[in-house]
């Protein structure tokens, strides 16, 4: 196997990873703005963007173009978050110069043709209506939302029905002249790619756009409202439920960021984890039981989720609150941390085993504004993580008290036993499933 040489290019911009071990190069072009972007009634509107670029590239049709991409052998697909737009493919290395070309296309020579735009609205609102069916995307979309509430976090990237229906082409051009500029790209490049090639493909991208403003990203912190919260949302005949618990969670600009996420992983991180062991192994309720801690560049949510039947719902919820609670009265134990370290430390190594990996983490890095050596310095960052600094970063990031409850499953069956179950609750609201 060939070293890997990682490699962050003088030109702006730009991360290359080589490695040589088979002939083929992944490829990422991503804008440091996504969803953020939409415009108030217009919730989907990026989404819809960057997928028509991806269809309409050098004025052909879409066909024409998954026939251009997939005969190079080569794979592109877009993708949008609230903070990125991101092109990402991979190719075999003889047609990367080609592949280079349909991505200069893509980005400075999109047709934005109406009629196409029609079509993909059609398609997008398709899919959302087929995402009813899906009871955990359900929970994790009402939890966002009211988590969120007023804050653009709580928006939804992939948009709602009303937010596509009002997109039109006049406004996802405008988007693109300001989103689409060398100024917001982050390029990178990884596999069998010398880092002059990789200097040559990402000039070439830059050069064929018109220049513009870099977009600085202006998001508010979010903030939690006081009070345990619950919405229930209603969905009939459900025979189990989806229960989201959480509130605001880490930022990796925290001290303590490393130290949440050692105790996080502990709690719910793994199948062996507090929760898991709790909630499945000696309950049954669940068959899953996990904890999460995101990072985006500003606070995310620390959740946990579950999926008990409708039967176990209020008896499950009660218990993970009560879980949380002696959290964080009494931390964790010397063998959890010492194992939630071990984990953690080992587990990298499967982040880093690949040219694609590790040029992914110095994309988030880049694209995310995380502190300078997040994961160069990740597992000895890791490893003096002490007892009482987790057990700390738990009493001071988590709460018990300032929380938000949300459970998709039918409010008459689970209702009052969920309501009964969430001691001091300050205020709960029933929605129905498919509303906006």
């Amino acid at each position: 196997m060939s070293q890997p040489n990682a490699v962050v290019s003088p030109a702006p911009n730009l991360l290359v990873e080589t490695s040589h071990d088979l002939p083929l190069v992944s490829v990422t072009v991503a804008l440091r703005m996504g969803a953020l972007e939409d415009p108030p009634e217009g919730e989907g509107s990026v989404r819809l963007l960057g997928r028509l670029m991806r269809r309409s590239a050098g004025g052909r049709s879409a066909e024409q173009n998954d026939a251009l991409v997939e005969g190079i052998g080569a794979a592109l697909g877009a993708d949008v978050t609230q903070s990125t737009v991101s092109f990402q493919g991979s190719v075999i290395t003889r047609s990367l110069d080609r592949f280079g070309e349909f991505l200069v296309d893509a980005l400075a020579r999109p047709a934005l043709p109406e009629d196409e735009l029609m079509r993909l609205k059609r398609e997008t609102l398709a899919e959302l209506t087929e995402t009813l069916d899906d009871d955990r995307s359900l929970a994790r979309r009402w939890f966002r939302k009211r988590l969120f509430a007023g804050h653009p976090y709580g928006r939804s990237a992939a948009g709602t029905k009303a937010g596509v229906e009002h997109a039109t082409i006049d406004t996802l051009r405008g988007l693109y002249r300001r989103l689409v500029v060398p100024e917001n790209l982050v390029i990178a490049l990884a596999g069998d790619v010398t880092t002059e090639r990789a200097e040559r493909f990402a000039s070439e991208l830059a050069a064929a756009l018109k220049p513009g403003a870099a977009l600085a990203d202006r998001t508010p912190e979010p903030s939690m409202r006081p009070g345990r919260h619950l919405v229930l949302v209603d969905k009939p005949e459900r025979t189990q439920t989806q229960i989201i618990v959480g509130g605001l969670g880490s930022h990796p600009s925290d001290p303590d960021h490393f130290a949440l996420s050692v105790a996080n992983t502990a709690f719910g991180g793994t199948f062996t984890a507090r929760l898991m062991q709790e909630v499945r192994v000696k309950r049954g309720w669940s068959y899953g039981a996990y904890s999460s801690l995101p990072y985006d560049r500003r606070r995310q949510a620390f959740s946990m989720w579950t999926f008990p039947k409708a039967a176990d719902a209020a008896a499950c919820l009660a218990l993970e609150l009560d879980m949380l609670e002696k959290l964080r009265a009494k931390g964790l134990t010397k063998s959890e941390l010492a194992w939630s370290k071990r984990y953690l430390v080992r587990s990298h190594a499967f982040a880093v085993d690949t040219a694609a990996k590790r040029v992914g983490l110095k994309l988030d890095t880049a694209l995310y504004d995380l502190p300078p050596g997040y994961y160069e310095n990740y597992t000895e960052t890791l490893r003096a993580v002490t007892l009482e600094q987790a057990n700390g970063a738990l009493r001071e990031r988590l709460s018990d008290e300032n929380l938000l409850v949300t459970l998709v499953g039918t409010e008459s069956v689970v209702g009052d036993g969920v309501r009964a179950a969430i001691q001091r609750l300050a205020g709960s609201e029933v929605v129905r499933y498919d509303a906006e």
